[in-house]
C-alpha cells in the first residue's frame, strides 16, 4: 500500500511511525495546487489536513482507494466526487476540543488583561522609572458575575460554557442551526446575546447560516468594552468591519481563524490605529501538542478501520 501525507508540516514534530505499519509512505511538508496531482497519481491512500482534493484529481488516480482528512471538517474535498468513484473519506473529530478551550481562554486573558500594554510598559522601562509599585491605568474586569455569550453550543461551545461556569459566569447561547438545545444554560436569540453579553465566543461551522454572521451593522449591537472571540472558521466575522469598528469604539477581537488562510498582508486587520484591542494568532487553537497526537493516532485508527 502506498500513502501520501501532502501537509505534514501542520502536524509539526508529531510522531508519524504508525503510518509505516501499512506500507510505503510518502511525507510532503507542504503541496501546492499543482504539485497535489502529481504526489497523489499512483496513491492507495491520501492523507491532507487542508490540501484540496478535487474531482479531476480523483479521478486521474486509479489507486486512490482512501482520502483521511486530519481535521474535523472535510470541505477541502469533493464528496460527491468520492462518492460517484467509490473512493472513501474518513475525517477525525473531537480530538482538539480541550485545545481549543484551552486557547480561547488564553486569548481572553490576553485581551481582558491589557496584556499587550502592560508587558510593554515594563519591558519598556517606564515601569522602572513610574515611581509607583503598580500601574491601574488599563483596568480589566472579573469573569464572575459577567454574561458570556456562546454562539455555536457543540462540543466545544459546551465545554466553554462550563469551564466559563465554573469562573462565575453567566452563560447564555445562540444556536446557528437552530437544533442544538440545552437545559442548562439559557438559549437566546442573536441580536441580545450581541446586545447583553460582556464576553462573546464563537465556536460554529461556516455554512450559509454563518457567512459573515456578524457583519459590520449587527457588530454596532455590541456592549462597550465587550470582548469577542472566533475560534470557530473564518468567515463568520467580516474582517472588514472588525478593522473598522475598532478604531471607532473601544470593542475588543481575537481571532484564531480568518476568512483566507494565511492571512494576507494587505488585510485591513493589519493596519488598524488600536492593535492593542486586537489580539490576532495563526489558527493555532486546535495544535497543543496532545490534540495532534490525538489527531495522527485517530488518522492511523481510519486507515486501519478501512483495511
Amino acid at each position: 500500500m502506498k500513502i501520501v501525507l501532502l501537509d505534514a508540516l501542520t502536524f509539526g514534530e508529531t510522531n508519524l511511525s504508525c503510518f509505516d505499519t501499512f506500507g510505503d509512505v510518502e511525507v510532503y511538508q507542504k503541496t501546492s495546487v499543482d504539485e497535489t496531482q502529481k504526489r497523489i497519481k499512483d496513491a492507495n491512500v491520501v492523507v491532507t489536513n487542508k490540501v484540496v482534493i478535487t474531482k479531476e484529481q480523483m479521478q486521474n488516480s486509479s489507486e486512490l482507494k482512501l482520502i483521511c482528512v486530519a481535521a474535523t471538517g472535510v470541505n477541502n474535498v469533493d464528496l460527491q466526487a468520492a462518492k460517484e468513484l467509490g473512493i472513501e473519506v474518513k475525517n477525525v473529530a473531537g480530538y482538539s476540543t480541550d485545545s481549543v478551550v484551552q486557547h480561547t481562554f488564553s486569548m481572553l486573558f490576553y485581551l481582558m488583561g491589557h496584556s499587550f500594554y502592560y508587558d510593554k510598559v515594563v519591558k519598556s522601562k517606564e515601569y522602572s522609572n513610574s515611581g509607583l509599585f503598580t500601574d491601574v491605568s488599563h483596568p480589566f474586569f472579573e469573569i464572575k458575575g459577567k454574561t458570556w455569550g456562546i454562539i455555536g453550543l457543540g462540543s466545544i461551545g459546551r465545554e466553554v460554557a462550563r469551564v466559563a461556569t465554573a469562573f462565575g459566569a453567566n452563560v447564555i447561547f445562540y444556536s446557528t442551526s437552530g437544533r442544538n438545545s440545552s437545559g442548562e444554560f439559557e438559549q437566546v436569540v442573536l441580536h441580545r446575546l450581541l446586545e447583553s453579553s460582556d464576553i462573546i465566543t464563537i465556536h460554529a461551522p461556516l455554512n450559509e447560516k454563518t457567512k459573515n454572521l456578524l457583519n459590520y451593522e449587527k457588530l454596532q449591537h455590541l456592549k462597550e468594552k465587550s470582548i469577542v472571540l472566533n475560534l470557530g472558521r473564518g468567515g463568520i466575522i467580516d474582517e472588514d468591519a472588525v478593522a473598522q469598528i475598532v478604531d471607532e469604539r473601544e470593542l475588543y477581537f481575537g481571532l484564531d481563524v480568518f476568512e483566507k488562510e494565511p492571512l494576507p498582508a494587505q488585510s485591513p486587520l493589519l493596519g488598524v490605529e488600536n492593535p492593542q484591542r486586537l489580539y490576532l494568532t495563526p489558527h493555532i487553537a486546535w495544535t497543543s501538542i496532545e490534540a495532534r497526537e490525538k489527531l495522527i493516532a485517530s488518522v492511523c485508527q481510519n486507515i486501519q478501520e478501512s483495511l
